[in-house]
């Protein structure tokens, strides 16, 4: 195990309900000023100080040290000497969040990396307009990025307009939707059948299903009726992750919707260890970050720490990545709107990303197929924005 280069900012583990979950914030950040004596952003050596804003504490502190654990190994694998990481607890909550926001602007943070949760990164965008330091979150919810609150994450929308771009440069010109009756579910929903149609394809069906699982056989049933019909083959966007996703497939199955019938698409939810291990998924397509990159990563943080990581933590280590190439822009480092918003991007173990002006993500996806038991990219991740249109 090697020797943590991070300081672990003790003071923020004390502040807040620990199990207290992201929405149940009582204060506003409204309410919340920036205290303007903030310390320098230059350690006495002349490191520029960055603040990671993690969940050590509550339940997914597992997660938050997973992203520790990357973003210390992301300063040994860049050699970023310019940099002096301050790990501070940002908890369930926002208020949480808030706390360690401000604990790490009195510290001198010259940018702040994280929060993981939508809700807390949202809470500090008034705090941000105060003058504060501009934050990249962990977050991969599009609805509450804004200028100076860059959300990281992986949006599940990207995700959809990628598989049904290969879906239609496969011949596909059909589609439909299965998904829960959630807010996930029901942005993915409106996703395709928005992108579907300014593409010149035709939605042909889609249902909503109880995300407990209860009655989902009637509602396969009646996408069965919308999707037969002359025009080819269907895609269906099943949205859908385990335990759930054996009892949508099955019931699609038994109403002769399964992969030789339909095209089978998904979202990140399908990533994970072991999906060929669904029969029915054999020959879908989802869209993800080139597992290869991944995967190298991951050899190496199982040798470093003696665990697989955390799915997320791959977030971390790109940020820690991210921040070093701003820190060496000019002396003290540049972390500006501008720098961050640079349209040529960054790149990472997640494949190359991009942040807009509004505070929203772009990456830079691959096609995976599932064969057997493993995932086989079917269309390359590009490997460049350069004439690529924001979306």
């Amino acid at each position: 195990m090697r020797r943590s280069f991070i300081a672990l900012a003790t003071a923020a583990l004390l502040l807040g309900a620990c199990s207290e979950p992201p929405k149940t914030s009582t204060r506003t950040a409204q309410a919340v000023t920036v205290t303007p004596k903030a310390g320098s952003p230059l350690t006495a050596s002349g490191k520029v100080r960055i603040a990671l804003l993690l969940p050590l504490s509550g339940r997914a502190a597992p997660i938050g040290q997973a992203m520790q654990q990357a973003a210390e190994m992301a300063l040994f694998d860049s050699g970023a000497k310019e940099l002096a990481l301050s790990a501070y607890d940002s908890g369930d909550s926002a208020d949480m969040a808030i706390e360690a926001y401000r604990k790490a602007r009195l510290d001198g943070a010259a940018l702040v990396l994280g929060p993981l949760y939508g809700t807390s990164a949202s809470a500090l965008g008034p705090l941000v307009n105060q003058g504060g330091m501009n934050v990249v979150a962990f977050s991969n919810d599009e609805q509450v990025a804004q200028r100076g609150v860059w959300i990281m994450g992986i949006a599940a929308p990207q995700q959809v307009r990628r598989v049904v771009d290969h879906a239609l440069e496969a011949g596909i010109r059909r589609f439909a939707t299965f998904t829960p009756q959630t807010s996930y579910g029901q942005q993915m929903a409106r996703t395709l059948a928005t992108y579907v149609t300014a593409r010149g394809g035709t939605v042909v069906g889609g249902e909503f299903f109880d995300a407990n699982g209860g009655d989902i056989a009637a509602q396969a049933r009646q996408l069965a009726a919308s999707a037969k019909g002359e025009g080819g083959k269907v895609a269906v966007l099943v949205p859908v992750a385990p335990p759930l996703l054996s009892t949508a497939l099955a019931s699609l199955a038994v109403n002769g919707l399964d992969g030789r019938a339909i095209q089978l698409i998904g979202t990140g939810v399908w990533d994970f260890p072991g999906v060929g291990a669904e029969t029915m998924l054999r020959g879908a397509w989802y869209a993800a970050p080139d597992p290869a990159k991944r995967a190298d990563f991951e050899r190496r943080f199982v040798s470093t720490y003696g665990r697989p990581p955390h799915r997320l933590a791959t977030l971390a280590y790109d940020g820690v990545g991210l921040a070093g190439h701003l820190a060496r822009l000019k002396p003290g480092g540049d972390f500006s709107a501008e720098a961050i918003t640079n349209p040529n991007g960054w790149s990472g173990v997640d494949g190359i990303f991009r942040f807009l002006p509004d505070g929203r993500s772009e990456r830079a996806l691959a096609v995976i197929e599932i064969q057997g038991d493993r995932g086989v990219v079917v269309s390359p991740a590009p490997t460049t924005f350069a004439g690529q249109p924001t979306n």
